[in-house]
């Protein structure tokens, strides 16, 4: 096996399959990324077992095909260090990988290929296509809402909602809840709900951050999988059954707030560095034509702010909230003008920016 490749498509690859693989595991393989070279060029994989990368990368010249493993994180380590326009040579000998650039000489052990894991998808798998930019803009536009080590164990990931031509994903950690969507490029499927786990959510945002072009979503009972033109992404399911987050969602309003989100957000973020470190609880006070917004903690410091509005409602209503919550939204929405309605003090707010239907987001009130 011998080859050779540009610094920075090595680095840029490297960095994408190693992703997910975990520096401390119990096999000693899946410290390392797999590495398949052929008459077509190369495709490196990194896999935890319940989620795998591939990605393909250019290569500069090729003498011999074949086949090894190789420890992903020294290899991306490598590739960092080595100069801007570096070229890099491969070749196998033996139980050794020889890395040469330049004056520069590497040896790296490497495993067999033949051991190294493969997720396996049983089943029928069922794709659909969807434009890459606003799959990675729905993902991104969500994942905030996930709960981190939840035990209930189906909110520390995101629901994937496909069918009747749309592809919806939902977060929640019990305490707020997120959720975008967008049309699907290709026809109608049967209705489907897919729980993706937290880690495979935050790889995907990453991964489709780039060039504008449809990719395919592949999923059947047990596995998820996006094939792009620059990787293949596959991730176990959590098996699990999501709340239904449509009777969560706020309907009507007798109390309804709009607001320029860039300085609603502003004010949340003053007010927010006087309010309790623990429950970071904030006071929103609603008058004809004010908002006002007042935190305080145990040390009895005290913050206030106000912002000029436009308010429907009876003048005097008071709700409290995370304001570390609302300020996740409203970081998250890109509309100018944000529209916020409120039932009453203990029912959730459902927040939205003025012109974007696609997303919705809820935040359950607080006592204070």
């Amino acid at each position: 096996m011998e080859f050779s490749v540009s610094r920075e498509q090595l680095l840029e690859k490297a960095q994408v399959a190693a992703s997910v693989v975990e520096r401390k595991q119990t096999m000693a393989i899946l410290v390392n990324i797999l590495i398949e070279i052929d008459a077509m060029g190369a495709v490196l994989t990194g896999t935890d077992l319940d989620t795998e990368i591939s990605t393909k990368m250019e290569l500069l010249e090729v003498g011999s095909g074949g086949a090894v493993t190789v420890p992903a994180k020294k290899l991306v380590d490598i590739a960092k260090a080595l100069p801007e326009g570096a070229i890099v040579q491969f070749k196998v000998d033996g139980s050794q990988m020889l890395l040469s650039s330049g004056r520069s000489r590497f040896k790296l052990g490497t495993l067999g290929a033949e051991d190294y894991p493969r997720l396996e998808i049983r089943g029928e798998m069922t794709t659909v296509v969807v434009a890459k930019t606003p799959l990675h803009d729905s993902i991104a536009k969500t994942q905030f809402a996930m709960a981190q080590q939840d035990v209930r164990y189906y909110l520390n990931g995101m629901l994937f909602s496909i069918g009747g031509g749309v592809f919806r994903t939902v977060a929640t950690d019990g305490h707020r809840l997120s959720l975008y969507q967008v049309a699907l490029d290709s026809g109608a499927v049967e209705p489907v709900a897919l729980i993706v786990p937290r880690k495979a959510v935050l790889e995907l945002v990453r991964l489709l951050g780039g060039a504008d072009d449809s990719v395919e979503l592949s999923f059947s009972d047990s596995h998820f999988r996006v094939t792009s033109q620059g990787f293949v992404f596959t991730s176990v399911l959590i098996d699990g059954r999501f709340p239904d987050y449509e009777r969560v969602l706020p309907q009507g309003g007798d109390h309804v707030i709009r607001a320029d989100r860039r300085r609603l957000r502003e004010v949340m973020v003053r007010a927010s560095i006087l309010s309790s470190e623990q429950y970071r609880g904030v006071r929103l006070r609603l008058t004809q034509g004010q908002l006002e917004v007042v935190a305080n903690n145990a040390e009895q410091e005290e913050a206030q702010e106000g912002l000029e509005v436009e308010f429907v409602g009876k003048d005097g209503f008071e709700i409290g909230f995370n304001v570390s919550y609302l300020i996740d939204v409203l970081a998250t929405i890109e509309s100018e003008i944000v529209e916020v309605r409120f039932g009453d003090s203990n029912r959730s707010a459902l927040i939205q920016g003025i012109g974007d239907d696609a997303g919705r987001y809820v935040v359950m009130p607080m006592r204070l």
